[in-house]
């Protein structure tokens, strides 16, 4: 490695504090998606799908579940315009991706995540943060960018995170980020 080379970054330490705009942007969100992977690292299916308290549903399979949809909804919905179906919820149980039974596994639900993520991904490279999406936003109408989805999957991913800081304190007592 000579000396203007730098090593790969850990995404759990979020990019430089000197990187531009895009790798910024690239970067908290990698970071969001490896701290929802890490809460829930070694737990079993049972553990994963532990909800918090009634009434909620809310569990972590089911968040990573909703993150799936969520990365394709914003990706390819939205940004690219590609009819993709819903994975996990349906006009009839909008919530469905947060619904989880005893058959919903942690092999599956990583693996389409991870699936979503990696489309995602691909989907951004090819996009300038300036490119406007071929859907609108649903609420108000308005056009968007790639800049506004990456800051709005990033808000998504914290707030979401907060909730696997408390449901995995819950399941076995583990704190931190």
């Amino acid at each position: 490695m000579t000396t203007t080379e730098q090593p790969e970054r850990d995404p759990r330490l979020g990019p430089s504090g000197l990187a531009g705009e895009r790798e910024m942007l690239d970067g908290w969100l990698e970071y969001h998606r490896a701290t929802l992977a890490k809460k829930c690292e070694g737990l079993d299916d049972k553990q994963l799908r532990e909800r918090s308290v009634p009434p909620s549903e809310l569990s972590l399979l089911g968040l990573v579940r909703h993150m799936a949809e969520v990365e394709r909804a914003w990706f390819r919905r939205v940004l690219i315009g590609e009819d993709a179906d819903p994975i996990y919820y349906t006009e009839e149980d909008l919530d469905g991706d947060f619904r989880t039974s005893e058959d919903d596994t942690w092999e599956e639900a990583y693996a389409t995540w991870q699936a979503e993520i990696a489309q995602a991904r691909d989907i951004a490279a090819a996009h300038a943060l300036d490119d406007v999406a071929v859907r609108p936003d649903r609420r108000s109408g308005e056009p968007l960018n790639l800049r506004w989805i990456y800051t709005h999957m990033i808000e998504e991913y914290a707030r979401h995170n907060g909730h696997a800081d408390l449901l995995r304190e819950r399941v076995d007592g583990a704190t931190g980020d």
